[in-house]
């Protein structure tokens, strides 16, 4: 949602700050602008749209400097449009941009057109930058003004302030939304996320809550919540620079669709010696999981779905019981800790906003401990847990997340057998089930293999409205993930029920202009979903069920079946996810909508 990109040099930092904003394309936006400093002040540009118009804007118009920011906006107050996009200034030399929501800016908004300032924009960002020109007036240099306003905000924010009579720095601020340091040569960067700044640096520093940054070309100085000079950790990425590119694919979508494979061989790689090896799992903490006798997941989206499954697996084979809530209602009611439980956050970003504040809120004795499973290492969700389980996915550039569900599935799955071995189950089970895990990349590989079938499939969908997905046990929250992707990216809208309920209510809507879409693994549900799935063909629905291939289901008039690779039942959920994901995609496709940036929706959601 949102995002930043600054940077302080002696070239011009035009290409860097709009190759930045083109990186960060996938969090998800709807305007874009800069604002660069030269000698004669601050030259700002803001489009509508794409970051394209805004490249093509900077072009035309000449604008060059050694010092600028620039912004990605995703509207949360004021609609789309040009007056809304950041960088919003004040006065003639003063520009900032914010990603985040200020809670309290209607009274600071107020007090501030009370005081004689004109407001040109909806924004609540607005208040801020008009508040560091107040300070400046009344004395404050830069760095002072920013520290002074920030005193007065509530809610989350990541900053960026540039001013003219300043040319030597640029602050940086950030609470509750994340952002980056990046070291250069003779320059330096901020950004909201690394992959913004990959093309001019590899060292970066993650600001911690409360942090205020003063950047200049050869230095970084950071201040703490309370004014202080602190130092922070340098961090050298270890990924590649092609790991955020296309490649061959048409979309990242697809792209990270098939990665999954490799994805996966990844989050399991040193992880599956033998039983023993589990206890590796949590090393610093080995202790920690023998105390737990409930487990408490939050999540929000995908990573819920992820969680739902989970609950699945504790509580058949580890017999932990557990609870499963998404973050957002989580953390606005009174609950009931049990003794005994450990707090576990998925995240794929680490920094989705519900999410951090449900772990932040954590204050009970009767915690254990907080686990984090994420797919970034830097991520505050993972500085902020005790226990963390990296799922290795790599970058994730398509909103809709695909190679991060599955490898949280997998990651899951091996704290579930942790979880058993403290617990007692016998040895030979766990060991049977890691076997088992050992065949996933190759089982998905088959899957993929299937593409040209689904994609054929994915034409009966394209003139289509609505679509109900089906499935019973675990492939109850597949069938929600299936439903959640086809939504997000075809805008179909589409539900999810657990077979069973059909005639409690969903059978009223099955009519042949709504396609039901089932997952039909060869498991202990298959004879009760059958039935299921008798009730939808009795009232003229048009089935598409993807099946094992011994569940004895055949193509028929009203009901087309494709076929699965056999799968063994501990990895079906995380199977099955694959077909749905594809189908989405090609449904996507065939109906031209924007698949890796679908409208209103944004890849790490830092607001409420």
């Amino acid at each position: 949602m949102c995002g930043i990109v600054g940077a302080i040099a002696e070239r011009n930092v035009a290409g860097i700050l709009l190759t930045g904003l083109k990186r960060l394309e996938y969090r998800g936006y709807d305007s874009a602008g800069v604002a660069i400093v030269d000698k004669s002040g601050v030259q700002r540009v803001r489009r509508a749209g794409k970051v394209q118009a805004l490249d093509d804007a900077v072009n035309d118009s000449g604008t060059s400097g050694t010092l600028g920011i620039a912004h990605t906006r995703w509207a949360t107050h004021g609609v789309p449009s040009e007056r809304n996009a950041h960088p919003h200034m004040s006065g003639n030399g003063l520009a900032l941009v914010h990603n985040g929501i200020i809670e309290n800016y209607q009274s600071l908004r107020n007090r501030l057109q009370g005081e004689g300032y004109e407001f040109h924009s909806d924004t609540d960002s607005e208040v801020i930058v008009h508040m560091v020109h107040q300070a400046i007036a009344a004395g404050d240099d830069l760095l002072a003004a920013v520290q002074r306003t920030v005193r007065e905000l509530h809610g989350a924010y990541a900053l960026g302030v540039v001013s003219e009579t300043d040319q030597d720095r640029f602050i940086a601020v950030r609470s509750g939304s994340p952002l980056v340091i990046g070291l250069g040569i003779g320059e330096n960067y901020v950004a909201s996320d690394q992959l913004a700044l990959l093309p001019v640096t590899t060292r970066f520093i993650f600001l911690q809550e409360g942090d205020v940054a003063e950047v200049r070309r050869d230095s970084v100085r950071i201040f703490d919540r309370d004014g202080t000079e602190v130092e922070r950790e340098i961090h050298e990425f270890d990924g590649t620079h092609e790991d955020a590119e296309k490649g061959e694919y048409r979309h990242y979508m697809l792209k990270e669709i098939f990665e999954q494979p490799v994805a996966l061989q990844r989050t399991l790689e040193g992880r599956l010696g033998s039983v023993a090896d589990l206890d590796g799992l949590f090393s610093k903490n080995a202790d920690l999981l023998e105390r737990v006798r409930f487990i408490q997941i939050i999540a929000c989206g995908t990573s819920y779905h992820a969680g739902m499954i989970a609950r699945y697996w504790l509580e058949a084979l580890a017999g932990v019981p557990c609870q499963v809530e998404v973050a957002s209602e989580f953390r606005y009611r009174t609950h009931v800790v049990p003794e005994g439980t450990l707090f576990v956050t998925i995240s794929q970003s680490g920094e989705t906003a519900d999410t951090l504040a449900a772990l932040r809120a954590t204050n009970s004795p009767n915690y254990v401990g907080r686990l984090a499973v994420c797919n970034v290492d830097s991520s505050s969700l993972v500085r902020e847990s005790e226990l963390v389980l990296l799922t290795r996915a790599g970058p994730e550039i398509g909103v809709a997340s695909t190679k991060a569900f599955t490898t949280q599935l997998a990651a899951l799955k091996m704290l579930v057998l942790a979880m058993a071995r403290v617990r007692g189950v016998d040895e030979a089970t766990i060991q049977a089930q890691l076997d088992e895990l050992r065949q996933l990349p190759g089982l998905i590989q088959q899957v993929l293999l299937l593409d040209d079938e689904i994609e054929k499939l994915a034409e009966q969908f394209v003139e289509k409205n609505h679509t109900l997905f089906l499935g019973r046990g675990t492939q109850y929250p597949v069938a929600m993930e299936g439903a959640l992707k086809l939504k997000e990216i075809s805008y179909i809208h589409a539900e999810a029920y657990p077979a069973g309920e059909l005639k409690h209510g969903p059978l009223a809507l099955v009519d042949k202009e709504m396609p039901v879409v089932a997952v039909a693994p060869n498991d202990e549900l298959l004879e009760k979903l059958k039935s299921n799935l008798q009730e939808v063909r009795a009232r003229g629905g048009e089935l598409f069920i993807f099946a094992d291939g011994d569940a004895a289901l055949e193509n028929e008039d009203g009901m087309t079946v494709l076929n699965m690779p056999a799968v063994p039942e501990c990895l079906i959920p995380i199977v099955y996810t694959v077909p749905l994901q594809l189908l989405s995609y090609h449904v996507a496709v065939m109906r031209g909508t924007d698949v890796d940036q679908p409208r209103n929706l944004a890849k790490s959601v830092t607001v409420e």
